[in-house]
């Protein structure tokens, strides 16, 4: 369940200021950007191909999508998901150590380096909710992408 201004219902994060620790600690008035934290199922079956055991909820997601490049989407895109969910996208989500608790050397295998030097994070994105309600499995999810000029997702 969904709730507006919130995020999942009894989730850890759900909160209007930051849940994070590290954010937390530098300042708890922060408001949450990470309220609903999505992964495209295409990084998952990429994972496993490369020996790692994840399935949808594994890396820590709430939501798992199919066929959406979610990566590639701008910051503030909205997504309406069921039947009266709404998520609006506020960027990406900086992986962290604790993914190689879960299995050795799977922070390396979600982050890549381009010949420029950029890092890319492929951990999936992080909204909040606009609206609430039911998530379930097997939702449509519509993209609805905000005003141009569209600004690139950051890590919140």
């Amino acid at each position: 369940m969904l709730v507006a201004g919130l995020g999942v219902a009894d989730d850890a994060h759900s909160g209007k200021t930051v849940k994070h620790r590290s954010r937390v600690k530098a300042d708890p008035t922060q408001p949450n950007l990470r309220q609903v934290h999505l992964i495209h199922a295409e990084l998952l079956d990429a994972l496993e191909t490369k020996g790692f055991a994840v399935e949808p909820g594994s890396l820590g997601e709430n939501i798992t999508t199919i066929g959406i490049d979610i990566l590639s989407l701008p910051r503030n895109t909205k997504l309406h998901i069921g039947p009266s969910a709404v998520v609006r996208i506020t960027g990406l989500r900086n992986p962290c150590k604790q993914l190689d608790a879960f299995h050795d050397g799977l922070m390396e295998a979600v982050l890549e380096r381009m010949p420029s030097g950029e890092l890319i994070r492929k951990c999936g994105v992080m909204g909040v909710v606009l609206a609430g309600g039911k998530v379930s499995p097997g939702d449509e999810i519509t993209v609805a992408l905000p005003q141009a000029p569209h600004d690139k997702l950051t890590p919140v």
